[in-house]
């Protein structure tokens, strides 16, 4: 079969056509980088040409998606890279009612598309490019801490309601802009919808209208959108009629397998490395048998090979090279 392109290869995998190779990408934060637009772009851009990753996860830190509410934060030496969050903004439940939608040229979000119209400027012609978006729940509780989240939202959950729409309007606006600029598609983090957070009811309430919102705003010209359920209980099949074109999840170590989440959603599956153990602590030999087998398990088709979230910092190069070595046929 001859050579694809990486968009070739990330299209066919997404329709479940045969591919030259399995595609493949990872993606960690970069702490102190992911704070300005040049060096978020040049991380971005460096670590995709490094490793010949068929696709950029443009590695922003959660923050950016409420800074612009005027949450504060730092970096203190977190494995993962993720930044502490000093000062909420949502102290007492009349908070909420401050929330509007945010003009997404403006600060923080403003910053971010001019990394993103860097990285799409200065990357190869055709690899595509996808943006993480923290879903309007999970932004709601980084205003306010998960505690004050879950006590409003069972107290005055119409004042919750109303801010989460604005947040969800924020977040269609910054999508419409980032697809304006070039980009492919999102990767929407849904952070809680997983059973140890909240239940079916719960999350059909406060996520579910939030994150189809942001979805039709990704649908009206992306082609490479991803739905990532974060967390070990994943509501897979409450949320498997999601519009995306594939699916992240923990498929390592949360139900279902690989094999399994095939037969449940018609959409492409992005895993099959777990990367706490494998990808940090293992060999290289380790890492090559989870892709070979993950690759086994979907017969190479519907498959983008990935890790289940972000890795630790100390990852050895040698096992992200594994990674990328062994989807070559």
């Amino acid at each position: 079969m001859a050579e694809m392109t990486k968009r070739e290869r990330v299209k066919a995998a997404l329709a479940g056509e045969t591919v030259d190779r399995v595609p493949v990408s990872f993606w960690r934060h970069w702490p102190g980088d992911d704070q300005r637009p040049e060096s978020l772009a040049l991380v971005a851009l460096d670590f995709q040409r490094r490793y010949d990753l068929d696709f950029i996860k443009v590695p922003v830190s959660s923050v950016y998606c409420v800074e612009d509410y005027g949450v504060t934060h730092t970096y203190l030496g977190n494995y993962m890279g993720d930044r502490e969050y000093l000062e909420r903004v949502i102290r007492r439940v009349e908070d909420w009612d401050r929330i509007k939608p945010l003009d997404v040229h403006k600060g923080c979000y403003g910053w971010h598309l001019r990394a993103l119209r860097m990285i799409i400027d200065q990357k190869e012609k055709d690899t595509p490019v996808i943006f993480t978006m923290f879903n309007p729940l999970a932004m709601a509780a980084y205003l306010a801490g998960d505690e004050n989240l879950f006590v409003h939202l069972r107290s005055e959950p119409h004042r919750v309601l109303r801010a989460l729409e604005a947040l969800a309007e924020t977040s269609a606006r910054f999508v419409r802009a980032a697809l304006a600029e070039g980009c492919d598609g999102i990767f929407l983090s849904t952070r809680f919808a997983s059973y140890e957070l909240t239940n079916e009811d719960e999350y059909r309430q406060f996520g579910r209208t939030g994150d189809l919102a942001v979805l039709a705003a990704a649908s009206e010209g992306g082609w490479f959108n991803v739905l990532h359920l974060h967390g070990q209980h994943p509501m897979f099949i409450p949320l498997s009629d999601y519009p995306v074109q594939a699916v992240n999840w923990h498929d390592r170590t949360a139900w279902p397998g690989l094999a399994e989440a095939s037969k449940i959603v018609p959409h492409a599956l992005m895993g099959g490395i777990e990367q706490y153990k494998t990808l940090h602590l293992g060999s290289p030999d380790d890492v090559k048998a989870q892709v070979r087998d993950a690759i086994q398990q979907m017969r190479g088709r519907r498959l983008i090979v990935t890790t289940g979230c972000t890795y630790p910092l100390d990852v050895p190069h040698s096992n992200l090279l594994a990674i990328r070595q062994a989807v070559e046929r």
